[in-house]
């Protein structure tokens, strides 16, 4: 068991019945929060169902998520997760250590959508959302606290569990609700104001896909 730190953790003892795009997406929304993640592996053949390899740009960032969420109930299976053996290839790449496995041809295509999805996101401004942070702190300080938190921005693709899993790991948790035909918002309810508060603080902007930063307010009373 004592592998060596590295860029890559493996996961395992996933749900298997999961779609692979979705297994994907819920991955990069609960572990995009440790660092920025390079890229997501997850194959449905046999010999690899139930596992996923998570590539994060740092080492200190692989190492976090590996402590935090080990054991983390990941659609109702704790995940095991330990560092992955050997570098990945995107990994290697940016090392100049990649060495071409004739089994997977696919691989530098992935490396490239990372370098692009890299040069996009230095881009992008670093303002949360559409670059209208005034906006957005106006309609903070309209709400006054409330237990009940209103989401917003969120993709399409938003489903309960995915919220969930973002949100229970914060004290008073209670509940996740989807609006009937409406995707890109949800409400999210704790057990107090205080509680509700420190999820608002944490998960402001969180990005659930790369386009996608999270706005969040107090709602209505």
């Amino acid at each position: 068991m004592d592998i060596r730190p590295n860029h890559t953790i493996y996961i395992n003892n996933l749900n298997e019945k999961i779609k692979k795009e979705e297994l994907k997406k819920s991955l990069y929304a609960i572990f995009s929060q440790f660092g920025q993640i390079l890229d997501i592996v997850a194959l449905k053949t046999l010999k690899m169902r139930g596992q996923a390899f998570v590539i994060f740009k740092e080492i200190s960032s692989a190492t976090v998520a590996l402590r935090s969420m080990q054991g983390f109930p990941f659609y109702d299976k704790p995940m095991r997760i330990q560092y992955s053996k050997t570098d990945s290839d995107v990994i290697a790449k940016i090392k100049g250590t990649f060495q071409e496995r004739p089994k997977r041809p696919k691989l530098p295509k992935s490396s490239e959508e990372s370098k692009k999805k890299k040069s996009k996101d230095a881009n992008r401004p670093a303002v949360p959302g559409f670059g209208q942070p005034s906006l957005l702190s106006n309609v903070n300080v309209e709400q006054p606290p409330n237990q009940i938190l209103f989401l917003t921005n969120l993709p399409d693709e938003t489903s309960e569990m995915m919220l969930s899993m973002l949100f229970n790991q914060f004290p008073g948790f209670k509940e996740v609700r989807l609006v009937p035909n409406r995707h890109d918002i949800a409400f999210v309810e704790f057990a107090n104001e205080m509680q509700s508060a420190a999820a608002k603080e944490a998960l402001q902007g969180f990005k659930i896909t790369p386009t996608h930063a999270m706005k969040i307010s107090f709602a209505k009373k």
